[in-house]
Formats: C-alpha cells, sequence, structure tokens
C-alpha cells in the first residue's frame, strides 16, 4: 500500500485506516501557481488544504487598504479555517499561496463530520491549531525583533525568498523601515 503524505499526516494524528480511505476518496490534488487565491477573506470556506509542497500566506485585508500577514504555512501544514468553518461565516482572511504549491484539498464537511464521527482526530486537530497560535504568541511577545527575525527564516528555509519585505515585516510586527534596519544589522560584518 503506498502511503502518501496526506495519509502519515491523518495517521500521526490518530486517524484509523477506514477514515484514511474516505479522506484519501474525497482529497483532489492540485498544482497551483504563485499568488493564486485558495479562499477571500469574507468567502465561506468549503475545503480545508494539506500542503504538500510551497509556501502558502494567510492575511488579513482591512478597510484602508492594508494587508496584515496572520500566518505563513508550509509543507506538511494542514489549513482550516476553523472559525469560519464553526461559525458557518465567511473567512476572516485571505489564504493564496506565496510560490507554485502542491495542494490536495478535503471537503470541509469532511472535517466537520469527524467532529461526530473521529472525535480524536478532529480534536488533534483543533489541538494542533491552538498549540501554533500559542506559540505564535509566545514567539511575539517574548522574542526580540532579531530573534523572531533569525527564528522565521531559519524556519521555512529557502521558501523566504517567496516572501515580500512587507509581508514578512507584518508577520514579525515591525515597520518596513525596521525590518529594513534589522536586515541592514544582520547583514554587517562581524554580526
Amino acid at each position: 500500500m503506498m502511503t502518501t503524505p496526506l495519509a502519515q499526516f491523518l495517521a500521526l494524528h490518530g486517524a484509523d485506516q477506514i477514515t484514511i480511505d474516505q479522506a484519501l476518496s474525497q482529497a483532489e490534488s492540485l498544482e497551483l501557481p504563485t499568488r493564486h487565491v485558495l479562499v477571500n477573506q469574507g468567502e465561506l470556506a468549503s475545503q480545508a488544504f494539506f500542503l504538500i509542497d510551497g509556501l502558502c500566506h494567510a492575511c488579513y485585508l482591512t478597510g484602508d487598504g492594508k494587508t496584515i500577514s496572520r500566518d505563513f504555512f508550509w509543507e506538511q501544514d494542514l489549513l482550516i479555517g476553523f472559525e469560519s468553518l464553526l461559525t458557518d461565516e465567511g473567512s476572516p482572511y485571505l489564504l493564496e499561496t506565496l510560490s507554485p504549491c502542491l495542494i490536495q484539498t478535503l471537503p470541509a464537511n469532511l472535517i466537520l463530520g469527524w467532529r461526530q464521527d473521529m472525535p480524536g482526530l478532529y480534536m488533534a486537530l483543533a489541538e494542533r491549531q491552538l498549540l501554533f497560535r500559542e506559540q505564535k504568541e509566545q514567539f511575539m511577545r517574548l522574542y526580540s525583533p532579531a530573534r523572531r527575525y533569525a527564528l522565521f527564516t531559519d524556519s521555512v528555509g529557502e521558501l523566504v525568498t517567496h516572501i515580500t519585505a512587507s509581508q514578512l515585516a507584518s508577520f514579525l510586527n515591525l515597520s518596513l523601515s525596521q525590518l529594513d534596519s534589522l536586515q541592514r544589522h544582520l547583514a554587517a560584518p562581524g554580526k
């Protein structure tokens, strides 16, 4: 039996073989270009996305035309808009690709079905999301801008080349000039 990254991910989070087979039978594989919108802000998300390869970005679009980076996602992430899923309201953010991506989609109603039929799997995915939120809160509050920059760029590796300075500054809660100053400081000899 061939094991796909999605099957491995689901098994790791407690899915039994029947649930994995059901998910794989409903999954749709997509090869997407850079800057492809997966979910528009305000749109009801009908799918979750398992990111096999590439980089995705979630951001808030404000009424005055600003873009505020919420999160970045890369290989082996399951992108579920739990808020939209649970409230049956539009997504509070836009979700897009920042590089060419290989993605498998899962119907949102499948994820909701796990809530009743596979509560262990559903809870593991919800807890994973909560843990990421808590870790981001700590990341933002406990580390200096230089440390946040280093940790983030180390974690995404070469994918950082797909992130604009504006997106990175917004995610790190810095102005563009602060980010530029930080990058110049870190690039200086002896740093």
